[in-house]
C-alpha cells in the first residue's frame, strides 16, 4: 500500500514536470501544483488507457504514458491559467 502511494507521488511527479518541460512559456504555479496534477493526470490516464485496451502491453506502455502526459499538459496549462488570473481584480478602476 505504501509502495503503491509512493510510486504514485513519484510517477505524478515526472509526469507533471515533463508537461512542464513541454509545454511552452512559462508557468507561474508551484511545485505541489505540479506534482498535484501530475498524479491525476496518471491517474486519469491510466484509466483511460485500460478503457481503451492498451493500459498494460508486453512492453513499455507509450500510449497509456502519452495519454497522461497529454492529461497532464492540459491540467498544467489550466493550472497555470487559473492561477494568474486569480488575485487580480477585473474592476477597471483597481489599476
Amino acid at each position: 500500500m505504501i509502495g503503491t502511494i509512493l510510486w504514485a507521488i513519484i510517477g505524478g511527479a515526472v509526469i507533471g514536470f515533463l508537461a512542464r518541460l513541454i509545454l511552452p512559456g512559462r508557468q507561474n504555479i508551484s511545485v505541489v501544483a505540479t506534482v498535484v496534477v501530475g498524479i491525476i493526470a496518471a491517474f486519469v490516464g491510466g484509466l483511460i488507457a485500460t478503457w481503451l485496451g492498451v493500459g498494460r502491453t508486453s512492453g513499455v506502455d507509450w500510449i497509456r504514458h502519452a495519454i497522461q502526459i497529454v492529461l497532464a499538459i492540459i491540467g498544467v496549462y489550466i493550472t497555470a491559467r487559473v492561477s494568474s488570473h486569480h488575485g487580480r481584480s477585473t474592476d477597471a478602476t483597481a489599476r
